[in-house]
């Protein structure tokens, strides 16, 4: 496991929000067949709705949304839109609470087609985040460039960077050229 990796289903939406790489620009879900793929590879495709450009462009503002409310996880404001955008993104879905047959453990599960459908198993597994208090150390890195959504793992949840070796000492190297300036 990845040292950045979040625990259980939230490492699905932490790769959900890390399929754009904003400083090479490589975005996996860069067409409908490439959604498709990628959720049918994570078992999140929910049976019945057909991928178009409708749905595509749902899951990319659903994944910046999230992009946005990780930041938020990091230090930056609550973006009201990004909230309203991951309602919109389930709109159309039914979202209804399953039990595991062996483990009986509550779960969302997805009903519906269309659009919506597509997202809601996502949504769902930030929505399980936020109620069992895992979603507060899942962030994205604050560095211009980068983004990139991370596990905060440090014992106090004050973990900045998604790689302090790149991101965080190229802020460290910015800082003291300004106070150098």
């Amino acid at each position: 496991m990845s040292s950045q990796a979040a625990p259980g289903q939230l490492e699905l939406a932490r790769q959900f929000v890390n399929t754009l790489d904003l400083e090479t620009g490589a975005d996996e879900l860069s067409s409908p067949p490439a959604l498709g793929s990628w959720l049918t590879e994570r078992d999140l495709l929910p049976s019945g709705p057909v991928l178009g450009k409708r749905e595509l462009r749902r899951a990319v503002r659903l994944r910046e949304a999230l992009r946005r409310l990780l930041l938020a996880n990091n230090g930056a404001s609550v973006d009201r839109d990004a909230i309203v955008t991951l309602n919109e993104a389930v709109s159309g879905a039914a979202l209804s609470v399953r039990f595991d047959l062996h483990e009986a453990k509550p779960a969302l599960a997805v009903e519906g087609s269309g659009p919506g459908a597509v997202v809601a198993p996502i949504v769902a597994i930030v929505y399980e985040a936020m109620v069992n208090g895992t979603w507060e150390r899942l962030k994205a890195c604050p560095a211009d460039d980068c983004h990139w959504a991370f596990y905060d793992r440090s014992k106090n949840r004050s973990g900045t960077w998604c790689n302090m070796a790149v991101c965080g000492n190229r802020a460290k190297v910015r800082a003291y050229r300004e106070r150098r300036g």
